[in-house]
C-alpha cells in the first residue's frame, strides 16, 4: 500500500486483510511497538520517527524480512508502510514478488487535515479520525477509554513526513507502474467508496 501520510493506508489495509483473510503488516506499528519495548533498536527508531524522518533502509528491510518469516505471513500479506524508498523496493524485489501495489492518491492539504484528526485507543488498539468518524468527545467509540494523538502527528512533524513522502516514496509509483502492478485509487472519497474501488482494481 502506497499513499501520502493520511491517505488511509492503514484503514484500507485492515479492511482488505479482513476480507481476504491475510495478515496486515504495518511497519509503523512494528517500530512503535519496538519503541515501547525499550530495545536499543526501538529507542533509535522512536527518535527518528518522532522527528518525522524515515528509518535507514537496512534497519527497515531487516525487520520486514524477520516479520515475513512468521507463519501467519506464509499464505500472503498486506504491507502498509513498506517499501518507502526506491532502494527498499529494489532490495525487496530480490526476496519477494509482489502481486499488486495499491496507491491511494490524496492532495497534501487534505492529508494534513486528516492527520490532525487521527486518534488511537491504547485499550482496544482502535484507530479513529475525529472528523471522518464524527467523534465529538475524546472517548473511544468502542470501549469508551481516552483517545490519544500519535506523537508524530504534530503540525511540524506532519509537514516533514509529507515532504519525505513526496521526495522519497512517490517515485515508487513510477517504479511499480513500469512493472505493471500499480493500481491507483482516488483516496479523496469515503472509506467505503475507496474500499469498493480497491476491490474492483484487484
Amino acid at each position: 500500500m502506497l499513499g501520502i501520510p493520511g491517505a488511509g493506508k492503514g484503514t484500507q489495509a485492515k479492511k482488505l486483510s479482513d476480507k481476504l483473510g491475510i495478515v496486515h503488516i504495518s511497519t509503523g506499528d512494528i517500530f512503535r511497538n519496538a519503541a515501547k519495548d525499550g530495545s536499543e533498536l526501538g529507542k533509535k527508531a522512536h527518535k527518528i520517527m518522532t522527528a518525522g524522518n524515515l528509518l535507514p533502509d537496512e534497519i527497515v528491510i531487516g525487520i520486514v524480512k524477520e516479520r515475513l518469516s512468521k507463519k501467519d505471513a506464509f499464505d500472503g500479506y498486506i504491507l502498509d508502510g513498506f517499501p518507502r524508498t526506491l532502494n527498499q523496493a529494489q532490495e525487496f524485489d530480490k526476496i519477494e514478488d509482489l502481486g499488486a501495489v495499491i496507491s491511494l492518491t490524496l492532495e497534501a492539504d487534505e492529508a494534513v487535515n486528516r492527520i490532525e484528526g487521527r486518534r488511537s485507543c491504547g485499550s482496544c488498539n482502535g484507530h479513529f479520525n475525529v472528523y471522518l468518524d464524527k467523534i465529538e468527545t475524546n472517548k473511544c467509540p468502542v470501549c469508551n477509554e481516552e483517545l490519544t494523538l500519535r506523537s508524530d502527528d504534530t503540525k511540524d512533524t506532519i509537514k516533514v513526513r509529507i515532504e519525505n513522502y513526496i521526495k522519497q516514496t512517490a517515485p515508487l509509483e513510477d517504479y511499480y507502474s513500469s512493472k505493471g502492478i500499480l493500481k491507483e485509487i482516488n483516496g479523496n472519497q469515503s472509506v467505503e467508496d475507496v474500499y469498493k474501488d480497491m476491490l474492483a482494481a484487484l
